[in-house]
């Protein structure tokens, strides 16, 4: 069976001449930067959630010893969870032409025969399936939270944590086994032959090295297609593969890139009227309840900050004026330390109508609950009569239709 040359597990099945050790070790080089880069950015935009400060941020129960890396996110400087991401997502989407072509040219180790020749083969062949699983997971999942389609069981967070580790962990594993020829093959332009060099080739259509260009050209493409996002103006249209990749939602002070709509979010104008709304603050020493004149009649200070989301895009600053987290803490007995705080929205269903923000975030000066953005009064969309915003925290903490917070060590 292994011989006959109708089946995939015969290397005469296989007649490309463009497999060989040269082509998969430049695929296997670039994929090593390039996926390292995305496991550090994706740990660190996971630990920008704050997931050790409450159970309603942590969206990974039982990670035990995988949380090592934690750490308190910092506020300094505010753009930093916008590169992060917008590295991240970017990068991740221009690497799949790479990913492709590097699958397609080792696609014949996955039919060979027989399936292990020793132990140090079987343990070559088991690291090579969870390679190629595991960035397959990583990358459908990673595509589909940026599209927001939501299909796989479950939430997004664990399940991309944990297929990231096993990702991973099969990787260093096969970069330890392959570096050495790897590195080999590339010193020597006239290659080796392997299982991988076929024993019938076909009739050449284009060069390695114009596969190669041709892979780069699809990354570039897609690079093209994806970066806009990160920015205003006419280069968000040409984000064509990002969900918020197109015209900017409306005009005016307002007119900047926004998540979801009050609508989506099943927010009533009703609850959110003067007569209806007001904010509960609890602390220390007790609850006070504040409407929104009452808000704007404090003390009021302004902040330029971005907001940047987990699915990669993000503004540029915009100016919100409003009322100091601080400010809000001292009202219910937290003069000179502020503490934790736990944010709740009006949001009816969600996993992030309620979430928690460290003490660092509520002591800097520009940390705010902002009532107005660019010089008018947020509008519905934007979290109408009250949001927080915060320096370098991911969109999702950045609570809209703020309706109760609770300071106090969560």
């Amino acid at each position: 069976m292994r011989d006959d040359p109708r089946l995939p597990s015969s290397p005469g099945f296989w007649r490309s001449p463009l497999r060989g050790p040269w082509f998969t070790s430049v695929l296997g080089l670039v994929l090593l930067v390039g996926i390292t880069v995305l496991f550090v950015t994706g740990l660190v935009s996971y630990a920008a959630y704050n997931p050790d400060l409450s159970p309603v941020n942590d969206q990974t129960p039982d990670k035990g010893v995988l949380g090592f890396f934690l750490f308190s996110w910092p506020t300094h400087p505010h753009w930093l969870y916008r590169l992060n991401q917008g590295v991240h997502v970017t990068l991740g989407i221009a690497l799949i032409p790479v990913l492709l072509a590097k699958l397609w040219s080792v696609v014949p180790r996955l039919f060979a025969l027989p399936p292990a020749r020793s132990l140090a083969h079987a343990l070559e062949r088991i690291s090579l399936l969870l390679l190629v699983g595991g960035a397959l997971f990583e990358f459908v999942t990673g595509v589909l939270n940026v599209q927001l389609d939501y299909v796989f069981p479950g939430s997004f967070y664990p399940l991309h944590l944990y297929g990231a580790w096993v990702f991973f962990a099969a990787f260093v594993a096969h970069v330890l086994l392959k570096m050495p020829t790897a590195l080999r093959n590339l010193r020597h332009l006239r290659e080796e032959k392997n299982d991988l060099v076929t024993p019938r080739p076909a009739e050449p259509t284009v060069s390695r090295r114009g596969a190669l260009w041709f892979v780069g050209g699809g990354s570039l493409l897609l690079f093209a297609t994806t970066a806009g996002q990160n920015f205003d103006g006419p280069l968000r249209r040409t984000a064509l593969l990002a969900p918020h990749g197109g015209g900017e939602p409306g005009s005016g002070p307002n007119g900047f890139q926004i998540n979801k709509t009050a609508a989506y979010a099943g927010i009533d104008a009703a609850e959110t009227g003067e007569d209806a709304w007001r904010l509960v603050v609890t602390g220390r020493t007790g609850t006070v309840r504040l409407s929104r004149a009452q808000l704007a009649g404090l003390s009021l200070h302004s902040s330029a900050l971005p907001i940047a989301c987990v699915e990669g895009w993000s503004t540029s600053d915009q100016w919100w004026r409003g009322v100091r987290l601080r400010d809000l803490a001292a009202l219910v007995g937290y003069d000179d330390d502020p503490p934790d705080v736990f944010v709740e929205s009006l949001q009816a269903r969600g996993a992030f109508r309620k979430a928690a923000l460290r003490a660092n975030q509520v002591g800097d000066a520009r940390s705010l609950l902002a009532l107005y953005v660019n010089g008018e009064d947020l509008s519905p969309d934007h979290g109408y009569p009250a949001r927080i915003i915060v320096p370098a925290a991911p969109g999702v903490l950045n609570t809209k239709w703020v309706a109760r917070m609770t300071f106090g060590d969560l």
